[in-house]
């Protein structure tokens, strides 16, 4: 079992995972956004869970308002881009099955 209590810093951070699965949590300040056409996991799907704020997503070139509440699935080597677009920061919990980041760091995993 691992548990961890998550802290809302800026930016974003893998808090938690093994091999199968892992967790990070992201904080866009107002105007921020990360990603874009070039941003996809090309071997994991990211389940995007907002906690606070407003933004949206740009996924395939398809939008989708976020605001607290949402889940979004990201699927396996879909393009993305996440962006703040409100007042306040945009704070997410984000899953990925399998595992798309190699540390806590938020690095892309090694490959063979």
């Amino acid at each position: 079992m691992q548990v961890c209590q998550l802290e809302f810093q800026s930016n974003f951070h893998v808090v938690v995972g093994n091999d199968r699965s892992q967790a990070a949590v992201m904080v866009l300040s107002k105007g921020d956004s990360t990603g874009g056409s070039d941003n996809r996991h090309p071997d994991s799907d990211q389940w995007l869970y907002v906690v606070s704020g407003e933004g949206e997503a740009i996924v395939e070139q398809q939008r989708q308002r976020l605001r607290p509440g949402t889940l979004l699935l990201i699927e396996c080597n879909e393009a993305h881009q996440i962006a703040n677009t409100g007042d306040k920061p945009l704070k997410t919990v984000n899953f990925y099955v399998p595992p798309a980041y190699s540390s806590r760091a938020g690095q892309p995993p090694e490959r063979d």
